[in-house]
């Protein structure tokens, strides 16, 4: 029976630490052979949008996603139409996603590495019932111990479980997805994640210094010195 390969949560050029390309993107999904990719990228759905159509062509589903940030941590929204802002409130975000009939889904929910982005357990406990995918394991987890420490909350709160590739650079991807048996399409998610097998593998740390380059790259091209000051000088500061 033919799997279907979906990679889901990763990022392009148009998240704000990512410089991955269409063409880029075109070339590892065709080479692995995945069949659906799932566009999550910071606070922001237009890469998602364009590549829609393009990779439609190509037999490769593109669900459009955000991974958005409120005041308590990251929530992705699925299926998304427009921008959902960040720096709402969790409820408030989940309540937007609603409104767009989007899913939702909860990226990396312990990482001592990234706390700042973790959404706050408090707040898993509480919308537990919108809940619809929670990751048990994430393809920048630096310690295997996060992905256990992951799966014990998806079990805490008996939610369905998935597994996020967070690629940000071409050779993250194809290293972390799920299979079904059914192709995993924009208007039939859940319909479509029945009997879910998870292909995982450890980070590449290096990928997390990669993310730190591609920022800075990204803030030089679009001329924002500002925030490159910014950054720099924080960095300084720490040391």
């Amino acid at each position: 029976m033919k799997k279907y390969k979906t990679e889901f949560h990763i990022h392009t050029r148009y998240s704000k630490d990512s410089i991955l390309a269409y063409w880029l993107l075109l070339l590892i999904a065709k080479r692995k052979k995945i069949d659906t990719l799932v566009i999550t990228d910071h606070n922001e759905i237009d890469g998602a949008l364009k590549y829609k159509e393009k990779f439609k062509k190509h037999n490769i589903e593109i669900i459009v996603g955000e991974e958005i940030f409120t005041k308590k941590g990251e929530i992705i929204g699925l299926n998304l139409k427009k921008k959902i802002e960040p720096n709402l409130t969790p409820k408030q975000t989940i309540k937007e996603i609603r409104k767009q009939g989007g899913l939702v889904y909860v990226p990396h929910p312990y990482d001592e590495k990234r706390y700042k982005t973790v959404l706050e357990l408090s707040e898993i406990e509480k919308n537990k019932d919108e809940i619809d995918f929670i990751e048990v394991h994430n393809g920048r987890n630096i310690d295997r111990q996060f992905s256990i420490e992951q799966n014990e909350i998806a079990e805490t709160y008996k939610l369905r479980k998935v597994i996020g590739s967070d690629a940000h650079t071409f050779f993250e991807l194809g290293r972390n997805y799920v299979t079904t048996t059914k192709k995993i399409k924009a208007d039939s998610i859940l319909e479509s994640y029945k009997n879910p097998e998870f292909i995982k593998e450890d980070c590449i740390n290096f990928a997390h210094t990669w993310t730190r380059f591609a920022r800075i790259i990204t803030m030089i091209g679009k001329g924002d010195f500002g925030e490159l000051f910014r950054v720099i000088n924080r960095k300084c500061k720490r040391k």
